[in-house]
């Protein structure tokens, strides 16, 4: 014969607090968990470059070397709050400005410069080097700060 199991109406309300505390608390880490990956716009996001160096041979013997930026395209959202980290690794002194950022600054061997700006409106951003802005001058060592 066949068994019937009964529960009482207060056992089950019991069971459906219980399991809907369970979800509701599992669905609160969850939550705090994409939160912490994600950010806030508040907060700074650390960006780090460093100045690098090709240099080659012609079989004249006449030597090329050109700098650059690495790497040499960043990608960042409107409204984002950014601290840029250069480290200087070729070349002893690179003193730059990023076009439209009224940003200003100057790497040097050895040393990490910071700049920190908010990219507030969407474009492209060059960072460029007034020691090597153009080919005569072993460049153009240009970066660019996509801004999205």
């Amino acid at each position: 014969m066949p068994k019937i199991l009964f529960i009482s109406r207060k056992r089950l309300i019991l069971i459906f607090v219980v399991t809907a505390l369970l979800v509701l608390g599992a669905v609160s880490l969850r939550w705090g968990a994409i939160q912490a990956v994600s950010g806030t716009a508040e907060q700074t996001r650390m960006i780090h470059l460093v100045t690098g160096e090709f240099k080659t041979t012609l079989p004249d013997g006449t030597e090329l070397e050109a700098y650059r930026w690495d790497p040499g395209t960043i990608y960042v959202n409107k409204g984002e709050r950014i601290e840029l980290h250069i480290l200087g690794i070729n070349g002893d002194s690179h003193p730059f400005f990023i076009e439209g950022l009224n940003v200003r600054g100057e790497v040097k061997k050895g040393r990490e410069t910071t700049v920190t700006f908010t990219a507030d409106k969407e474009g492209i951003y060059r960072i460029i080097c007034l020691s090597h802005p153009d080919r005569n001058h072993n460049g153009p060592m240009i970066g660019y700060i996509v801004v999205d």
